[in-house]
């Protein structure tokens, strides 16, 4: 793949840069730019949780699946990451899946209420 000008910079004009592209809605430039920034730095969890809101907003689904769990894997309490999940899995038709993690995510928001 070629490198093009989103890639240079310092990891905080990346950043700016990668959330300037995602604002404007621009998923996979700003996924592509999120990606090197997730490889040089993998335990970052805002950069990896923007990432996997990247591809859900451009439909890989089956990526933004893989980094909203590498997140869980290093923030388990994370409850925006479970509440993506969730939603991600509904989007595959995984609707089982998706359940559980929809209300742990409420949960651990604060939000959960029991039924009946």
């Amino acid at each position: 793949m070629e490198t093009t000008y989103y890639e240079y910079g310092t990891a905080a004009e990346r950043w700016d840069r990668a959330q300037l592209f995602f604002d404007a809605k621009e998923y996979g430039t700003a996924a592509r730019i999120l990606g090197g920034l997730v490889e040089e730095a993998p335990d970052q969890v805002a950069t990896r949780l923007l990432l996997a809101r990247a591809y859900y907003h451009s439909a890989r689904l089956v990526k933004a699946e893989t980094e909203l769990r590498a997140v869980l894997e290093r923030d388990p309490v994370e409850h925006y990451a479970r509440l993506m999940l969730g939603r991600t899995l509904e989007r595959q038709g995984r609707d089982t899946e998706a359940a559980t993690q929809l209300r742990l995510g409420d949960a651990l928001a604060g939000t959960f209420t029991a039924t009946a």
